[in-house]
């Protein structure tokens, strides 16, 4: 059932001081409520920022957090439970480096370049005096790599070690040359492809970037790229992403790069807050229509015209109006001739449900912070050179990151046992959440976050925590 404007969620702009905004209010045309403003002054602004956050009644802040201030933001995000961050602090895990890239893409056994990460420098070293080559090396964290202007190409021994001592890169984070016909950009929006093209390095070149003099254009982006970018965009649980395809000559497409920072057109962001809007008003808001490859058709106008398109709307393909003319276009599609209207029911718009868990706990994954270069002299670091090595938290304390499986059963045992939780409570709390084990992930970190689903107390809380402690114990 529709939302009525007193049961919408208060939304807050996600702002901070020296940093492009992506959204603004025009981006959300038709949002019958105030949009407030959360902005976040850098320094020692964390407390101040979560009162602000409290004090103007924020359910849902909506923006990406840079690199520079990832770390910090998980840290608020525990300190506002009750807000929802949209994308998630998980999403934008990638989001901080090309180390977390690599990391996503191990975990869900996406294809990449093959990757070496060394934390220990003596090991990385050694590596380089027995690798092949080329290689490619990254700087992993650290400014937005615009331009390539932090990416290497190195064609021996001497080249590569040479660059590390001078850059100082840390991690010493590298990948196997794969000779590609052109790379190419993705977006998405609730899993679905609404811009895609490529972008091809001048010939006698190895870079794309269109500022080193590459070209880029919109047409026949191949099948299996596009199907690889909907399953990062899922295995990221993103309401928006991008992801750079390396298309290589074998045919076999690889993750470069995927966030849900990037640059794109007004009429995208407009795209994307129509998106947020009906994904989270239960239908008060009509999802919009992004037909299949209508970036080819809005690739032949010119970009400065682009820059400025607003609000942008198609029309749902309906054979018994005039648009039937236009639904008997075909396209060469995968293994055949496709309908265009047909695509669209392939590539489907998804509603992306809150995260409830954190995936990426920085207690196990802020590499950066625990392996930093200034206390490696004092630390016992593995050499990290493919998916298969240990991460470096394999011998630590693994208590604090992981819990023994519970059942849902057991689960609904110790909750439907506190006065107050029946079956119905106990269901609804399953379906609110998402599954058992994300049940289990809220109670073991934060069951505050209970306090969001109807009928559920601070009081019921309580008793809930107090169940939760002794049955864990």
């Amino acid at each position: 059932m529709a939302l009525k404007n007193k049961d919408l969620p208060t939304l807050g702009f996600l702002y901070m001081d020296y940093v492009l905004r992506f959204f603004d209010h025009s981006n959300f045309k038709g949002w019958p409520n105030k949009i407030e403003t959360a902005t976040y002054h850098w320094g020692n602004d964390k407390d101040r920022f979560i009162k602000e956050v409290k004090r103007k009644k924020i359910d849902i802040l909506i923006g990406n957090v840079p690199a520079t201030a990832y770390e910090t933001f998980r840290e608020i995000a525990r300190e506002l439970p009750h807000v929802q961050f949209i994308p998630s602090l998980d999403t934008q895990f990638s989001n901080k480096s090309k180390e977390n890239v690599t990391r996503f893409a191990w975990k869900y056994d996406l294809p990449i370049p093959k990757t070496y990460i060394y934390y220990n420098r003596p090991n990385a070293y050694k590596f380089l005096k027995k690798c092949e080559y080329p290689k490619i090396i990254k700087k992993s964290y650290g400014p937005s790599n615009y331009g390539g202007y932090f990416v290497h190409k190195v064609d021996d021994e001497k080249e590569a070690a040479k660059l590390f001592n001078e850059k100082k890169y840390h991690p010493m984070y590298m990948q196997d040359f794969v000779p590609m016909e052109a790379d190419i950009r993705v977006m998405l929006i609730g899993h679905k492809p609404v811009c895609a093209f490529w972008r091809r390095a001048p010939e006698g070149e190895w870079l794309t970037n269109t500022s080193q003099g590459g070209s880029m254009d919109y047409m026949d982006v191949p099948k299996n790229v596009l199907d690889l970018a909907v399953q990062v965009s899922k295995d990221a649980k993103a309401e928006y992403w991008a992801c750079d395809v390396a298309y290589g000559l074998d045919g076999v497409p690889r993750i470069l790069e995927c966030a849900t920072a990037f640059a794109a057109f007004p009429y995208i962001r407009d795209w994307i807050g129509q998106y947020i809007m009906w994904n989270l008003s239960e239908g008060r808001f009509r999802k919009p229509h992004m037909p299949m490859f209508n970036w080819e058709e809005l690739g032949k106008v010119s970009p400065d015209l682009l820059r400025t398109m607003r609000h942008i709307t198609f029309g749902k393909y309906d054979s018994s109006y005039d648009g039937e003319y236009f639904g008997n276009k075909k396209k060469m599609y995968g293994e055949g001739e496709r309908y265009l209207h047909e695509l669209d029911d392939e590539y489907k718009v998804y509603k992306v449900k809150r995260r409830w868990t954190e995936e990426w706990p920085s207690e196990k994954w802020n590499y950066q912070d625990n392996l930093s270069l200034e206390n490696l002299k004092s630390m016992k670091v593995p050499n990290l050179t493919d998916k298969n090595t240990p991460n470096p938290d394999k011998n630590e304390d693994e208590e604090s990151v992981q819990t023994k499986d519970v059942s849902k059963e057991e689960l609904k045992e110790v909750l439907t046992s506190i006065d107050g939780i029946g079956n119905k409570k106990f269901d609804k709390i399953i379906e609110e959440v998402g599954s058992t084990q994300d049940v289990v992930g809220v109670l073991d970190q934060s069951p505050a976050i209970l306090i969001n689903i109807k009928g559920i107390t601070k009081k019921l809380i309580d008793k809930i925590t107090d169940s939760w402690e002794n049955f864990r114990k």
